[in-house]
């Protein structure tokens, strides 16, 4: 796209939101709580039609959305799903959310779909094919797309860019703009020995529409060192909280989602997570709370 934008839409609010499960369906729908938005991950409402679609369409009525991706393959070194593009792009014509995003990863080979987000060495050759899918997605969307880091466990040896420095580039090739999981970033910062306040402080702000938070589980290494793995089954951690904060500060406020997708808990609880990430938001860029 040589960074000529696409047609934007923000029509969600800079507030805190969840992503929506299928157990809390009916609470939402009696209870109408004060949340900013909700999140649904692309892949699940493929499909025509049935009870998913019945309470999705019920729910987007009444709060904005945000469609996140986990199947496209932004990183693979082969070309995109071209049927798996036009699914999403229906899907994305049916519910108009207020954003797209998907991650900065492979899942994807000749021998068929891995269930992982896999992540890309940072190369000259890995960014060309990046910035082709993400221009390729933005042409058949008709929209600018959100790119969201990955979480990695390990460095590749040929890598030539840092992380910040590759997703920048993409940025500036390509003209779409970011996803920044929060959680993701200290995950990795912690897995590969780095500081997550500088990744944080090194990140094209500018270009950040959405912020991700979620819990991650602890363990240890071989050889005892602290390795952190992306479960996405507990609250927010308070380191996290502390990055968040950070993060917030330098970005200003951005639709914040909370992640919680195994073990997922009783409504009450979920709906705590994203106040306290609201509460946080306000806190640190002082800006007043609007109502839905």
């Amino acid at each position: 796209m040589d960074g000529t934008p696409c047609l934007d839409h923000f029509d969600i609010p800079p507030r805190a939101g969840l992503g929506l499960k299928a157990q809390h369906y009916a609470t939402i729908l009696a209870t109408s709580p004060d949340v900013g938005f909700f999140e649904v991950h692309a892949e699940n409402y493929m499909g025509a039609g049935g009870p998913p679609h019945r309470y999705l369409s019920a729910i987007r009525q009444d709060y904005p959305l945000s469609l996140h991706g986990v199947g496209l393959s932004i990183g693979a070194d082969r070309a995109l799903d071209k049927d798996h593009l036009e699914r999403l792009r229906g899907l994305i014509g049916r519910y108009q959310p207020g954003l797209f995003s998907e991650h900065l990863a492979w899942s994807t080979h000749d021998s068929g779909f891995l269930n992982d987000l896999l992540p890309v060495p940072y190369t000259a050759e890995t960014l060309s094919r990046v910035c082709d899918h993400v221009d390729q997605v933005q042409e058949s969307l008709g929209r600018r797309m959100l790119l969201e880091n990955p979480t990695t466990y390990l460095a590749f040896a040929e890598s030539s860019y840092a992380e910040v420095d590759f997703i920048a580039e993409v940025v500036r090739r390509t003209g779409c703009h970011l996803l920044l999981d929060v959680n993701n970033v200290h995950i990795s910062a912690t897995n590969q020995d780095y500081d997550p306040f500088d990744y944080i402080s090194r990140y094209p702000d500018a270009a950040v529409r959405e912020i991700h938070l979620a819990g991650f589980t602890p363990r240890t290494d071989e050889a005892g060192r602290p390795l952190l793995i992306d479960t996405h089954d507990r609250p927010v951690d308070a380191l996290v909280w502390q990055l968040y904060g950070h993060a917030v500060g330098l970005i200003g406020p951005v639709p914040t989602l909370v992640e919680w997708d195994a073990d997922v808990p009783e409504w009450d609880v979920l709906h705590a997570e994203a106040t306290r990430a609201e509460v946080l938001m306000r806190q640190v860029i002082k800006v007043p709370h609007d109502a839905r």
